[in-house]
């Protein structure tokens, strides 16, 4: 008799494509196992409640600042113990960064690292030899009209993170405060700056849009910032290939890029457990993601992928170009509600980038944010 396991994903070639086609490989692995994979667009991805998610699907993959919440409420099942603690700790050796040590919480591990990324930069090299490595040279690219950045609300609150981290001061990190006036104020100026120079319905994308646009005509040539998706690297995907780097340096080099990325997790409601752990192990397993689940269009969390000739040849460099970033990147404070803060504080931002909100009403509110929802579960 087949065991079907239910999985929600997002909707993209990178979310939805790449677990796809490894539910069907996984056939020839567990004949008797059927995975049917569904996709959700990227704003329910962040935003669509996991209490209604875990009542209809074995499998879930999604975004690691969702975990604490869901550990602490019981949501998803916590896969060391479950006779994998071999694999666990191959996994947690082949970590980009400390992507696998976001998918733990509270002394257990509740997701795998299926998909790693941060806010890295992109450029087209048919169009711009030598990218900007630094902001002074990017807002200068910006003044001559060749630069996008998306940043509808959640983005430019990532953007602000990474600017701030990189100049030194990572945002979240003390009680009660976002960010001290000086540091918010630096990173707020040189946001603002590009914010003027980049077209006006930036503020509207989100960076698959932006990845689009780059790669579809001449006009611009260049992203400072946004989460990197393999995919447009690729031959054949649109018209033009895009070459992702590591982000414009600040202070402290190129570190402080907020990170992303996608894991996969084991609803506790799920009538087939073992079958369901057995899987998010073998999907996160390097010969699978370096294989079919790249070829597919997935963008690996599984550093041997990362490391591998092969898709970095497929891919411009991708994952060479963007490992720096990805090793120093910022990790998202670990609390229940951080996600609410986020939801809230992220139209503040906008809202400041566009003159509504001066910088020093934006650090109340973000102070605010911090003092009533960054606070013991």
């Amino acid at each position: 008799m087949t065991t079907i396991l239910r999985g929600i994903t997002w909707e993209h070639a990178r979310g939805y494509g790449s677990v796809s086609a490894a539910a069907e490989a996984y056939r020839a692995v567990a004949p008797d196992v059927e995975v049917r994979w569904e996709q959700r667009s990227l704003q329910a991805f962040a935003d669509q409640p996991l209490e209604q998610l875990i009542e209809d699907y074995d499998l879930l993959v999604i975004d690691h600042p969702h975990i604490p919440f869901a550990a602490e409420h019981g949501l998803f099942l916590r896969l060391d113990g479950t006779g994998h603690d071999d694999e666990l700790a191959v996994l947690a050796g082949q970590s980009v960064g400390v992507s696998h040590e976001t998918y733990a919480h509270a002394g257990g591990q509740w997701g795998l690292a299926t998909d790693a990324a941060a806010q890295v930069a992109a450029y087209r090299p048919d169009l711009l030899p030598e990218p900007p490595g630094d902001w002074d040279g990017v807002l200068a690219l910006a003044a001559e009209g060749r630069v996008l950045w998306p940043h509808k609300p959640v983005d430019a609150f990532s953007s602000l993170v990474t600017v701030a981290s990189g100049n030194g001061e990572q945002p979240m990190r003390s009680p009660d405060v976002f960010l001290s006036a000086d540091a918010l104020g630096q990173a707020m100026e040189t946001l603002r700056k590009l914010a003027r120079l980049v077209p006006a319905e930036n503020s509207k994308w989100n960076p698959i849009q932006a990845a689009d646009a780059l790669s579809s005509g001449d006009r611009y040539a260049y992203v400072p910032l946004m989460f990197g998706y393999t995919n447009y690297s690729r031959t054949g995907f649109r018209p033009h290939r895009v070459r992702y780097i590591d982000i414009p340096a600040s202070r402290e080099g190129v570190r402080g890029s907020l990170m992303g990325g996608a894991g996969i997790a084991v609803s506790a409601r799920t009538r087939h457990p073992e079958q369901a752990v057995d899987h998010a192990f073998w999907l996160d397993s390097a010969e699978v993601q370096e294989g079919v689940y790249y070829d597919a269009g997935g963008q690996p969390g599984n550093a041997v992928a990362w490391e591998s000739d092969r898709t970095n040849a497929d891919s411009l460099d991708f994952f060479r170009g963007t490992r720096a970033t990805l090793e120093g990147a910022y990790v998202r404070p670990r609390f229940v509600r951080y996600i609410e803060l986020q939801n809230a504080l992220s139209e503040h931002v906008t809202a400041a980038l566009q003159s509504r909100l001066s910088d020093d009403r934006l650090r109340e509110r973000l102070d605010e944010g911090v003092q009533q929802w960054l606070v013991a579960s």
